[in-house]
């Protein structure tokens, strides 16, 4: 366990010798980012979810983006008790998108409070079937008020795992992207010699389900935390790999520098479509 903890702190660059940012603060980051953005919480049957969006121009295909895993472990032996980002990756990429139907999710208890808020959907049941059908209800409500027919998903690190599984159980996923995306969770637990995720669905185990969708796999080379092993143990799951697709960057690591030309990497994922 010790281990588990320690590597979220590297993941959140956090240290003990600093302030941590308080939940306000980091709304008011968010905030910031998004000040051209309207906020709108989805209430669902599990979580509340806190969204971004535009005043939306919506014809057949919308660009959903889920945020990564947020701020989980305050210390190696202390959970968070609010797992609001400090780092709001997945916002910051899509601000940047051009498109006029584009919308940003937050993962449960970021941002606000559900009822069913406990440490566990932040921990090792932060894939849980409920956590997955949470976005289910979501996209499903986004059909129903703008009438879109497809979604792109992008979804970094954690949240790319949340965007897998929600194309492994829908038809009408027209793309899937990952940015630094932990694709096989029992790979990745077991190559850092992390406890298991206990009550996680793995992405790995859907490739049946995933091989007809197609899937843009973006991978920092400086990525101490879900590196290309990650990719490569989930494309080997595949018998067809013809849809799964892989990028690689070289200067870039888990964090950095996804959000510094992210335009430039829309251009070539279009392509791809």
């Amino acid at each position: 366990m010790k281990n588990l903890l320690l590597l979220f702190v590297s993941i959140f660059f956090i240290s003990c010798s600093r302030d941590i940012p308080t939940p306000v603060q980091r709304f008011e980051t968010a905030s910031n980012l998004a000040k051209d953005l309207n906020k709108e919480i989805f209430h669902t049957q599990t979580f509340d979810i806190f969204s971004y969006q535009k005043n939306l121009t919506c014809k057949d295909e919308m660009s959903v983006y889920i945020e990564g895993d947020g701020l989980a472990w305050i210390t190696p032996s202390r959970i968070s008790d609010n797992p609001t980002p400090l780092n709001p990756l997945a916002l910051k990429l899509m601000v940047q998108d051009n498109s006029t139907c584009k919308i940003y999710l937050a993962r449960p208890c970021q941002y606000v409070k559900s009822k069913m808020c406990s440490e566990q959907y932040w921990t090792n049941e932060r894939f849980s079937p409920k956590v997955i059908q949470t976005y289910e209800q979501i996209l499903d409500m986004l059909i129903e008020k703008y009438g879109v027919k497809e979604f792109n998903l992008y979804g970094f690190s954690g949240g790319g795992t949340v965007a897998t599984l929600l194309a492994a159980n829908r038809k009408d996923i027209k793309q899937l992207v990952t940015i630094a995306g932990n694709l096989d969770i029992d790979f990745w637990t077991k190559k850092h010699y992390l406890t298991p995720l206990t009550g996680s669905l793995n992405p790995a185990n859907f490739s049946q389900e995933l091989s007809s969708v197609k899937q843009i796999h973006l991978i920092g080379e400086e990525d101490n935390v879900i590196d290309q092993s990650v990719f490569d143990s989930y494309k080997k799951h595949f018998t067809n790999t013809k849809n799964i697709h892989a990028i690689s960057f070289s200067s870039y690591s888990h964090i950095c520098c996804w959000d510094k030309k992210w335009k430039e990497i829309l251009e070539d994922i279009e392509s791809f479509k």
